[in-house]
């Protein structure tokens, strides 16, 4: 199965409940990208050795990569650090995550402010531009490992909202038109 989106509701229910409207709006594949959204689905059992994600690598210049596991057990100051992904924000680069295992929810902003949740689960690799406002959190399975990925040395700055006035964000709207 592909990637999952939907157009999510403004309950201030548990977030990481899934949030879909009543009827259900999916954003398709196609509304991701125009928003700049990359997606790929891959295989996680072979991360380690896969052509694939060597090709994806080399072609957008994704030299550093780590590996997290956001899960209680593992993840120090566990929930400061959800609290934190789920705090509304943007990044002067692209966010680059890889599902090794367990899911998640990326919330981002589309055009008109609403906030669309992709659903991303074991095989998804997704990229965020930079300044698109966006958040993570966990689903009710409350577990995900990733990889991340990054261009060069990581940069581990978020600038919450607003910040509208940075250069990453003027760039990201000016890209949209």
């Amino acid at each position: 199965m592909g990637l999952e989106a939907w157009f999510m509701d403004t309950s201030d229910e548990d977030q990481r409940k899934d949030h879909r409207m009543e009827p259900n709006q999916p954003a398709s594949l196609e509304e991701l990208g125009k928003l700049g959204v990359f997606y790929r689905k891959l295989d996680a059992d072979i991360y380690e050795s896969d052509p694939k994600l060597e090709e994806i690598r080399k072609d957008q210049g994704y030299s550093y990569m780590d590996i997290i596991t956001i899960h209680k057990d593992t993840l120090p100051n566990y929930e400061e650090k959800l609290k934190i992904f789920f705090t509304e924000h943007l990044h002067a680069d692209d966010e680059i995550r890889y599902v090794l295992d367990g899911q998640g929810y990326f919330d981002i902003r589309d055009q008109e402010d609403r906030w669309i949740r992709i659903a991303t689960s074991k095989g998804d690799l997704i990229s965020l531009p930079a300044g698109i406002y966006h958040r993570f959190t966990l689903d009710e399975t409350n577990y995900i490992k990733a990889m991340r990925l990054f261009v060069g040395e990581p940069v581990w700055k978020a600038d919450n909202r607003p910040a509208d006035d940075m250069d990453a964000r003027i760039k990201y709207i000016a890209s949209l038109h």
